[in-house]
């Protein structure tokens, strides 16, 4: 079993940034791919970021990719999720994961979940 907690969101302006942390206990950390989905209001919640077990690799969506930077710390069994240039289309709760395959896009492959955190950009 893996406990996931997210911290770090809040209001910001556009063109603002944040920086998202998620972390875990429970079984061994480094064992599992991490992710981060977001959902607004009124939509599924989508794919934003995935990172590898050692963090060497990482994934994003095309709609962040160049603003978000994911990035591991398995010392610290801790997740981050930086964003900058945020858009008021960012708004949504967004949530950590952990994946014990090597399913980095596909929600229904992650096996925990924390219970997000809200993150509002205002234009």
């Amino acid at each position: 079993q893996v406990q996931l907690v997210e911290s770090g969101g809040g209001l910001v302006q556009a063109g603002g940034s944040l920086r998202l942390s998620c972390a875990a206990s429970g079984r061994t950390f480094s064992s599992y791919a991490m992710g981060w989905f977001r959902q607004a209001p009124g939509k599924e919640r989508e794919f934003v970021a995935a990172v590898s077990r050692s963090g060497g690799s990482s994934y994003y969506a095309a709609s962040v990719k160049g603003r978000f930077t994911i990035s591991r710390d398995n010392a610290k069994n801790t997740v981050y999720l930086q964003m900058n240039s945020l858009k008021p289309e960012d708004t949504a709760v967004y949530y950590c994961a952990a994946n014990s395959g090597d399913y980095y896009y596909i929600r229904e492959r992650y096996d925990y979940w924390g219970q997000g955190t809200q993150v509002t950009v205002s234009s």
